[in-house]
This record gives C-alpha cells, sequence and structure tokens, in this order.
C-alpha cells in the first residue's frame, strides 16, 4: 500500500473506522461467455476491505472493471468467484441497506423533486410521515429547498444528481454505491458535488465506494484510492489519503495534492 504523509488533522466525528471491517470483499473475479466457449475475465482475483464510514474511490482506465465489480458489490450482478460481505454477512443479491446513484440521475419525469425522492419509500411501503420528513431534511441539506413540487425538466444537471443523491439516501443507505455520478456535470458544478457529498457522508456515516476516471477527484473525495489495473481487474495499488477534513478547494493546489496526483498517474501508467 502507498501512503504519502501530508498535514492530517483529525477526521470529522463518526468517520474514524470501527475495528471490524464493514465490507470485505475476498478474491473477486468475473469471467463472461463468449460466443465461440471462450471466456473474457473482467476481474481477476481482486480484494479490498471497506470500513465504516470510509470513502474509496476506484480509479482506472475506461474498461477495466470498476464498474462490474461495483454491480458485484451492490449484488446486480454475480461474481464467478469469491465472495462479498457486509457486516459479517455474505450478500449474493440486492440488499435494501445499499444505495446505487448512477452516472445520469434517472429521474422519472412525470414525479416532482419530492416524489422523486420518497419514490424508494413507496416500494419498501415505508412512506410514512417520518421518512417525508427525512425527505424534506434531505432537500434542505443539498441547497433545494424551495424545489420539492418542480419537475426534473424544470432543473438544471447539477440539481438533477442532488435529488438522485437525496433519492439514495433517504432509506437509511449503509452502503452508498456512486458510478461516476457527476461525470456528466461541468468542473464547477462537479466540484459543488464533491463538497456536497463529503457533507453528507459527515453527517450520515455513510460508507461510499465511488467510480471516476479522474485522478484529481479521487484524492479530493477519498480516504483511500484503489487504482484499477488494466483488464483483467485487479488492484495495482491502495493511495491513503491524508488530507484534512473538511477537505477545502485549496487543498487542490497543494505540494500534498501533488504528490498524490503523481503517485496516482504513477500507478495508472501516466507517468513515470
Amino acid at each position: 500500500m502507498t501512503a504519502i504523509t501530508g498535514t492530517r488533522e483529525q477526521a470529522p466525528d463518526g468517520l474514524a473506522p470501527s475495528s471490524e471491517p464493514f465490507g470485505v470483499f475476498t478474491d473477486i473475479e468475473k469471467r463472461f461467455a463468449l460466443g465461440d466457449g471462450s471466456y473474457l475475465t473482467a476481474i481477476e482475483k481482486l480484494s479490498l476491505t471497506l470500513e465504516k464510514g470510509q470513502l474509496i474511490s476506484l480509479l482506472g482506465p475506461s474498461g477495466c472493471g470498476k464498474t462490474t465489480f461495483l454491480r458485484i458489490v451492490a449484488g446486480l450482478e454475480q461474481a464467478s468467484m469469491g465472495e462479498v460481505r457486509i457486516e459479517g454477512k455474505s450478500i449474493s443479491g440486492p440488499h435494501p441497506d445499499f444505495a446505487f446513484v448512477f452516472q445520469q440521475p434517472n429521474l422519472m419525469p412525470w414525479r416532482t423533486v419530492l416524489e422523486n425522492i420518497l419514490f424508494p419509500l413507496e416500494i419498501r411501503r415505508e412512506k410514512t410521515p417520518k421518512g417525508v420528513d427525512r425527505a424534506r431534511e434531505l432537500v434542505e441539506l443539498v441547497g433545494l429547498a424551495g424545489f420539492e413540487d418542480r419537475y426534473p425538466s424544470e432543473l438544471s444537471g447539477g440539481m438533477q444528481q442532488r435529488v438522485a443523491l437525496c433519492r439514495a439516501l433517504v432509506h437509511d443507505a449503509k452502503l452508498l454505491l456512486m458510478d461516476e455520478p457527476f461525470g456528466a456535470l461541468d468542473e464547477l458544478k462537479r466540484m459543488e458535488m464533491h463538497d456536497l457529498l463529503l457533507s453528507i457522508r459527515a453527517r450520515t456515516n455513510v460508507s461510499v465506494l465511488f467510480v471516476t476516471h479522474s485522478i484529481s477527484e479521487a484524492i479530493y473525495l477519498s480516504d483511500m484510492v484503489a487504482v484499477f489495473s488494466r483488464r483483467p481487474a485487479t488492484i495495482r495499488d491502495r493511495i491513503e489519503i491524508s488530507l484534512p477534513y473538511p477537505r477545502q478547494g485549496e487543498m487542490r493546489y497543494g505540494a500534498d495534492f501533488t504528490r498524490y496526483e503523481h503517485e496516482a498517474s504513477r500507478l495508472l501508467g501516466i507517468v513515470r
């Protein structure tokens, strides 16, 4: 594991990892059958540990298996070999305590902001006054108060992604799985969403696996960056990020941040 020493301050309350790992992913392999009877190996003996409240970014080139691994953790796809364990329990299918955020918000255009956020509670038959109050609290937290009755077509792309984030968290998810959720946003909105995600993580102590192609994004958001190899995917190395909390935009221009960027670039083969 690569560790670059920066100026470390105490993380926000509730973010210190517990003694027992929250998520353990052991020797995950994924093979896809091809038409000629052969197999394509997408992931090969990939192991990773996620602590409670930790945010780990999965960084790697396009097509290397990051999203496939995320889907396996989510229970949306079966591994060919290996095991996914969350809080000591083996996971083999979708779990009610998990939430998935995709690159596109995928909001239902005929439902208002509040109705979109409440949809998971309706599916779970948990749309109670308490659940509605939580949805409104999330709307306030992400800066969308006053937009509860608007429709997706009336919102900007960044606002839609905020709604998608609220929808993912409305049922008190323990694990948040994010697949390049800010990739379609412009740079300014993307940076705003970074700070919003970190604020929500600090408030809720949700554990996060975050897929990205962006070195800067991975470093700014993460407690640790897992750098993926090219296919078949495995983890080349792990970079512990010792930047202090709360993260500040100015950190992106500091010497510690630059060293992290250089190390990630070296592991990706961009620089030597």
